[in-house]
């Protein structure tokens, strides 16, 4: 009965987090700004990280909370290097229109 209840009720939270997934990666393409479109890509990189760990848990496979641990470092790293990108690009335009005052 417990297993049961636990079978659907993280069957559930896959599909919560799918969802979720749909409409963070809507985000991300729909923007308005790059900031929205930079967290977005952070939070589709956690919804991934939790269904990967939501996996792990039905399948009682250990192997993927590692895929999982490794992923959140890449997804870390894309996020610190969107941020950087657009920091440099916001700092250029800045510049530039002092440069033009």
């Amino acid at each position: 009965m417990v297993e049961t209840l636990k079978h659907y009720v993280l069957i559930f939270a896959l599909t919560f987090i799918a969802l979720a997934l749909i409409f963070s990666f809507l985000r991300s393409l729909i923007g308005p700004r790059i900031a929205d479109r930079i967290v977005a890509v952070n939070m589709i990189g956690t919804q991934v990280i939790m269904i990967v760990c939501i996996l792990a848990v039905l399948f009682h496979e250990g192997g993927l909370v590692d895929i999982a641990i490794i992923y959140s470092m890449f997804s870390f790293l894309a996020v610190v290097l969107f941020t950087r990108i657009y920091i440099g690009i916001y700092n250029e335009k800045h510049t530039q229109k002092e440069d033009d005052e």
